[in-house]
């Protein structure tokens, strides 16, 4: 057979496979103080901390009086909205207000289990919403289960409709997780080539000065720009297991997070993960300083804001001060009856100051409808004066 007359070879057949399914994410929103919402009026809502879920900022919106005037705040209003930029966001909804009395008895809204029915829903732009304008009749909520210490719970599930289309491939080369981490630990556990000592409080470090100096400036400076020939070098300012810890770092580029949460002190200034904070500074290790201070983070609260302000203005830890003076500022008269504000009046006066000018800003950004700020000057009064604030007890809510 001639050139010309041979049967071509079929391709092989090939496949695709589409595969839509959803994106889920939860977000618990706890709304205490529900009796001061009441009377901020019809159309006016409590919003929740932004929430990512599939790619999308999302909120949860509760309207204490309502979100319909035709209602005349019968009824709260409870619903799901899109924050961030998008179009034609396809998504599944749940809405629980959960029961405080033990009893399980949770009242649901559930877009999941009728999707088979009416299909996700479409928010078209930011801002749109997904709810229940008639969520709950405000007089039998006052009397119910789900009501408890003035405080309510909703927990809200989102859904993110996504589709991809997947091909196989005949062949694939998995590509192994990057270890250089593990292999410069080795190195500094096992010794070898070290040629520096540090004795910090009696006890000795072995390490190797190019690493050191490649990872900070600061040891770069101290071994190579100054001439420094010491193979022992004792460090007077830092505790042993802070030097060690800061010592893993600069090898593995890691830190252990469970050793530095757990601590038995009674203060944050003792704790581990404080005081790797400021061995961060001084070395300037920046990554590991941003380490720390989203550590520290985690533990702000009314009681320990002040001291954790301190701590992070010493250190020059300026994300986690301003989250600091932010918290502050919105939780200004229960931050004042605090021991951690008292720490501050005594050892960081400065600092009050700041929390002033944060409290101004703050307020500059609320809505001055409804009357305003008679409360924060008042409380803004007795910070300035050394006041106890007896009077404006009150944690103030964003609406």
């Amino acid at each position: 057979m001639s050139e010309t007359n041979k049967i071509p070879v079929p391709d092989p057949p090939t496949s695709s496979r589409s595969v839509t399914e959803t994106v889920n994410g939860s977000h618990q929103f706890i709304i205490q103080g529900y009796s001061l919402g009441k009377g901020m009026g019809i159309g006016k809502h409590i919003a929740s901390d932004s929430f990512n879920v599939g790619g999308y900022q999302w909120a949860v919106y509760f309207y204490p009086d309502g979100k319909n005037p035709e209602d005349n705040s019968t009824y709260v209003s409870l619903f799901i909205a899109l924050t961030s930029e998008g179009s034609d966001v396809r998504a599944l909804f749940e809405l629980t207000l959960m029961d405080q009395s033990g009893k399980g008895k949770h009242k649901v809204h559930s877009h999941f289990d009728r999707a088979l029915e009416s299909g996700p829903y479409t928010l078209k732009y930011r801002g749109s919403m997904w709810g229940y304008k008639r969520f709950y009749r405000r007089a039998l909520l006052e009397t119910s289960d789900y009501l408890k210490d003035d405080c309510l719970k909703v927990n809200c599930t989102v859904g993110v409709v996504v589709s991809a289309t997947h091909c196989p491939r005949l062949h694939s080369i998995q590509v192994p997780e990057s270890d250089i981490g593990s292999n410069f630990g080795m190195l500094l556990d096992n010794m070898e080539g070290s040629d520096v000592i540090f004795n910090v409080a009696g006890e000795t470090f072995h390490a190797h000065k190019l690493v050191l100096a490649t990872r900070s400036h600061v040891f770069r400076s101290n071994f190579f720009d100054q001439d420094e020939d010491d193979h022992e070098i004792v460090i007077t300012d830092m505790e042993p297991r802070v030097f060690k810890a800061m010592l893993h770092f600069i090898y593995s580029d890691e830190i252990n997070e469970d050793e530095l949460a757990a601590s038995s002190e009674s203060h944050v200034a003792d704790t581990l993960s404080a005081k790797l904070l400021a061995a961060a500074d001084e070395y300037d290790l920046c990554r590991l300083k941003r380490m720390c201070e989203s550590l520290i983070c985690k533990d702000i609260s009314v009681n320990s804001v002040g001291r954790i302000l301190a701590i992070a203005d010493t250190n020059h830890a300026m994300e986690l001060k301003a989250i600091c003076l932010r918290f502050a500022s919105e939780n200004l008269a229960a931050v004042m009856q605090s021991d951690g504000f008292e720490y501050l009046k005594t050892n960081h006066p400065s600092l009050q100051s700041e929390i002033l000018k944060t409290v101004a800003s703050c307020e500059d950004g609320y809505s001055s409808g409804g009357g305003g700020g008679g409360e924060t000057e008042t409380v803004c009064a007795q910070l300035s004066d050394g006041g106890d604030a007896n009077n404006s007890r009150r944690v103030r809510q964003r609406t």
